[in-house]
């Protein structure tokens, strides 16, 4: 009799629609919303990608997509909790790190080139420029204004000698403006505002990032807030893996993507291929350059302090990226400080 029972009930169940051998749909995780808060250009293009692609989707994830005009304005609606994850350069990241702000960088967020442009061919290096010469960048603290800062610390003895002629702009902003020759003699910026004003007759670099830093490093870094990394965690590693795909369907396919990416820009194609395959540009997770941009701040005064090792600033996966090398750093490790 209670052989009989047990198989009518497996019987109801199938009868009822459960797969007995399939746990899929019933250890599936909810659609976790997402709030993704990015900025301008091509740095973001495996953001571009995602969106068109559904990748986000794929992984169970539903994104709201947010886009503001520097990593301050990142940084603010992390805090302000308009968005769970947002990508900055790794200044404004440690800046909210050392202001208490409870998050950790998630994963590297591409290579690019950087560049100080100039259209005044009397201007070849930093101690030409003059008081009433204006420099374009996107806000106190981002990425251009702390590598201006390492430049005119090397050439001008003083991190901040050149402060007083900084003017906030968003990148399309710098660029029009600087294109036009209105307003600003100069423009720290990144692809594809660097390519565009370097095209232009007579443009030039005055520093650039490798000068000023000493080796390549992370634009930008993807940062989650510790509400988002330990609420959810399954939505945490999807979001990890779908920037990963994102970014290696950009390295397969530069083609594809000039195509996808060309109207966000207003650019042809052909000109977004030769922007994605410009020397220095490289789609990566890996993280570069974290620690020696913490060095620097805090000796010059931009945050209180640095972090002692790595684990204070970076969630695991990232760790376990960069490794711990028994016996000396590895290659990774040391491409986490300056030369």
């Amino acid at each position: 009799m209670k052989g009989f029972i047990r198989v009518a009930v497996f019987i109801l169940l199938l009868i009822g629609g459960l797969n007995v051998f399939n746990f899929g749909p019933i250890l599936a995780a909810p659609v976790n919303e997402i709030q993704i808060a990015g900025q301008f250009g091509l740095v973001y293009a495996p953001l571009m990608v995602a969106r068109e692609h559904g990748i986000f989707e794929k992984y169970g994830l539903k994104p709201i997509w947010r886009e503001y005009g520097s990593g301050a304005a990142v940084r603010e609606g992390l805090v302000s909790g308009e968005a769970d994850v947002g990508f900055m350069g790794i200044p404004p990241f440690l800046i909210g790190w050392d202001k208490g702000c409870p998050w950790k960088a998630a994963l590297g967020f591409v290579v690019v080139p950087v560049g100080l442009v100039t259209y005044d061919t009397s201007i070849t290096s930093l101690g030409d420029l003059k008081s009433t010469d204006k420099i374009a960048l996107p806000s106190p603290g981002s990425v251009q204004h702390i590598l201006l800062a390492m430049a005119a610390e090397k050439e001008l003895g003083s991190a901040s000698a050149l402060d007083q002629n900084l003017v906030a702009m968003a990148h399309p902003d710098g660029a029009a403006a600087l294109i036009s020759k209105r307003g600003i003699v100069a423009h720290f910026t990144t692809p594809p505002y660097l390519f565009e004003e370097l095209a232009q007759p007579g443009f030039h670099t005055i520093t650039d990032d490798v000068e000023a830093f000493g080796q390549p490093f992370s634009f930008n870094v993807g940062v989650a807030s510790k509400k988002f990394h330990d609420e959810k965690p399954v939505a945490y590693a999807c979001f990890v893996n779908a920037i990963s795909e994102a970014m290696a369907w950009i390295n397969e396919n530069k083609k594809e993507a000039a195509n996808l990416l060309a109207p966000e820009f207003g650019l042809t194609p052909e000109k977004t291929y030769s922007y994605l395959t410009w020397p220095g540009m490289n789609y990566t997770t890996a993280p570069y350059g974290l620690l020696g941009f913490a060095d620097f701040m805090e000796e010059a005064g931009y945050i209180s302090r640095a972090p002692d090792n790595l684990s204070e600033i970076a969630w695991e996966n990232l760790l376990a990226f960069v490794g711990s090398r028994a016996g000396g750093p590895s290659s990774v490790e040391e491409l986490q400080y300056r030369r």
